[in-house]
């Protein structure tokens, strides 16, 4: 039951993540940066990607995927419709991972260490949700500042 909650927590907010995305007025915008404002929507949704891809699918679900977080912080070539794309392929993956685990495997040391040490499967999910969260808010708010 938990998992499951976590799926539709997660399935959620990558949605919002994919609705902000898509109301961007054209691909350029995705990238652009002002200021102390370093990090742009498009390099927030790589990075989300590549989060969830690794610690969710790589690690959990045993996916091949290999991260290239410099990338993430780097590339400014990307459409949204290529964006989302990878977000609703990063869904289908957060949702085989966690789909496959029970509620007691959550309980379980995740597969290395996250933040230094030893963390539970739970612990790591929660973390990572409130960090989905926190960048789904700043693509919210740079998209916001964007259409003024």
């Amino acid at each position: 039951m938990i998992c499951k909650t976590l799926i539709q927590i997660y399935t959620n907010d990558l949605e919002k993540v994919i609705a902000e995305i898509g109301k961007y007025k054209c691909d350029e915008d995705l990238w652009k940066t002002s200021g102390e404002i370093t990090n742009s929507a498009g390099n927030l949704a790589l990075h989300l990607i590549g989060n969830i891809n690794h610690f969710f699918g790589a690690n959990l679900g045993k996916t091949d995927y290999v991260r290239e977080r410099d990338l993430e912080f780097s590339d400014s070539d990307r459409s949204a419709e290529e964006l989302i794309t990878k977000l609703e392929a990063t869904i289908a993956v957060l949702n085989s991972s966690l789909g496959n685990l029970s509620d007691d495997d959550l309980q379980k040391d995740y597969p290395e260490e996250f933040g230094g040490q030893t963390q539970t499967v739970f612990a790591v999910a929660a973390y990572m949700l409130s960090h989905l969260n926190y960048h789904l808010g700043q693509i919210n708010y740079h998209r916001r500042l964007l259409s003024q």
